[in-house]
């Protein structure tokens, strides 16, 4: 009966050592490093990749936003609402086909002047 309490009093130290908690402290923050390391590779703006990408925020309203990233650089653009000018001559048509897809037709140029 002196055996089993002598591994009680062993275990109890064991409960009691502060090295412990650290040991899982690091066990918890190298988790969470893990997550956060997964969640960045995840995002399509990520700054480890060579990728072209265009992500767009809020299409079709006001404060539509829209980045492009190419490589390592990165554009930003706002939408300020108002319509677009310039000067410009008629390139061609586009129609839509029944099955949802474009197809452009260039002017002949003797046409277009």
């Amino acid at each position: 009966m002196s055996k089993t309490r002598k591994l009680s009093i062993l275990e109890d130290d064991e409960l009691d050592d502060p090295i412990l908690s650290v040991v899982n402290a690091v066990d918890l923050f190298l988790v969470i490093i893990a997550i956060l390391f997964i969640i960045i590779m995840e995002n399509p703006l990520n700054p480890f990749t060579e990728e072209k990408v265009v992500v767009i925020k809020n299409p079709g309203q006001e404060n539509m936003e829209m980045t492009i990233k190419d490589g390592e650089k990165m554009e930003k653009y706002e939408s300020t609402g108002k319509i677009g000018q310039g000067e410009g001559m008629k390139a061609g048509v586009t129609y839509r086909l029944k099955d949802g897809s474009f197809v452009y037709v260039p002017e002949n140029e003797a046409v277009a002047k």
